[in-house]
């Protein structure tokens, strides 16, 4: 079981149960533990992305007792969910069942509203010509910033989740690492969590393997130790990014030219927004080799193609950077691994930290498709030490100085 910390008021924790075999093991653990656990299961509306407008059946609903009102907080309940993907009626009723089983109290919480926040990032970033990371959006905005704020309302001590990732409590604050499971690890997804959520954040599994996960849902009798895991964005459960796109930004249809790098006209498209840097297949331009996308200029409308080798940069500008353990001395650089995607290897880098706060990376070797929009998550070891958005990559070779290009935060 992974260490977790002393009980210093009730012992309470607000577990996030998605229904899925890992936030109810994590729920199960902390029962076993001692620890005085109340389950939630956030409702995220991906039906918002397909239109729907379904209400929740009276089965699909659990009210809060009357004693949260004092709290000055009231829990909207959920709408349901017909679609595929996480945060259905069925995962609902798997995450009450097992909460049953469990013994502890279940709600419902309605975040609707905040989801459509996260749908019109998604679409934006794409008709922006940039490639969004909605789950690492998600985990900040809505699954641990308004847990915590639901936390408050429940008097709960602490907040859990089912991620794959292990988080320490020292007296100079929290500290994020990897999972021991290194081919489940979630840590990237979690950078933009702050510090003062992570100080009362739980993560039971993370020193779990998937396998020992589902041998503990087994052992455990909870009806879930076999359900699949969900591989899709929980609002395209289709996969059809454009769909969710061109629904949202009707404007994104705009044609536009399709240059290769050497300035030919090679073709033409129906919107920079179905396009994303590194994409090889649907570019539809047949030049008798390979050809990627290597730039996408919204404002012009022009796509840019050309060999592998164009996608390779020197390094990046990261905006927006959340530090978790902030460095010693900002004006000193800062050796760190870099992860530019959610399954890329990390690499070797040196981070500067710039006067608006951005930081510069350069990496030790040229990295293939650093893509504005992506994640840029700074490792020491196993640690996170923080991390920021890519704003823009450097060609290999050919890295300026810069002061901040830091853009507004959505």
């Amino acid at each position: 079981m992974a260490i977790l910390p002393r009980m210093s008021r009730n012992g309470r924790v607000l577990v996030a149960m998605s229904g899925g075999v890992d936030s109810c093991v994590a729920a199960a653990m902390l029962r076993a533990a001692g620890y005085d656990v109340v389950g939630v299961f956030m409702r995220l509306g991906s039906e918002a992305a397909h239109g729907g407008q379904a209400m929740l059946a009276a089965s699909d609903e659990t009210r809060c007792d009357s004693s949260l009102g004092s709290a000055g907080m009231s829990l909207p309940l959920a709408p349901a969910d017909r679609t595929r993907g996480c945060c259905s009626a069925s995962d609902a009723s798997d995450a009450r069942t097992v909460a049953a089983r469990l013994g502890i109290p279940f709600h419902s919480l309605n975040f609707q509203p905040d989801f459509d926040r996260l749908i019109d990032y998604f679409a934006d970033e794409y008709v922006r010509g940039r490639t969004p990371n909605p789950c690492v959006r998600c985990n900040q905005w809505l699954k641990f910033g308004r847990l915590e704020a639901y936390a408050d309302v429940f008097e709960a001590e602490f907040i859990a989740t089912g991620h794959y990732a292990r988080v320490t409590h020292a007296s100079d604050g929290p500290r994020l690492f990897r999972a021991r499971d290194r081919r489940k690890d979630q840590s990237y997804v979690l950078f933009g969590v702050s510090r003062d959520v992570l100080r009362r954040t739980l993560f039971p599994i993370g020193e779990l393997s998937k396998e020992e996960v589902r041998a503990e849902a087994r052992r455990m009798g909870l009806a879930v130790f076999d359900k699949p895991e969900s591989q899709d964005i929980c609002f395209v459960p289709d996969g059809d990014y454009w769909s969710v796109v061109s629904r949202r930004r009707p404007a994104a249809l705009r044609p536009g030219e399709i240059r290769h790098i050497d300035g030919r006209l090679v073709g033409t498209h129906t919107g920079v927004a179905s396009f994303t840097i590194g994409q090889r297949r649907g570019v539809r331009v047949a030049l008798g080799e390979p050809v990627y996308v290597t730039a996408l200029d919204a404002a012009s409308g022009v796509v840019t193609v050309g060999p592998r080798e164009a996608l390779f940069s020197g390094g990046l500008i990261a905006a927006d950077v959340r530090w978790i353990r902030p460095p010693d001395d900002r004006n000193a650089a800062i050796r760190a691994a870099v992860q530019i995607r959610y399954h890329h290897q990390p690499v070797p880098a040196t981070l500067d930290v710039l006067d608006g706060g951005d930081v510069r990376v350069a990496f030790d070797a040229p990295v293939e498709a650093a893509t504005p929009g992506q994640a840029a998550v700074f490792y020491d070891g196993d640690e996170v030490l923080g991390g920021g958005w890519i704003a823009k990559s450097v060609g290999a070779g050919h890295f300026e100085r810069a002061t901040s290009v830091s853009e507004p935060r959505p």
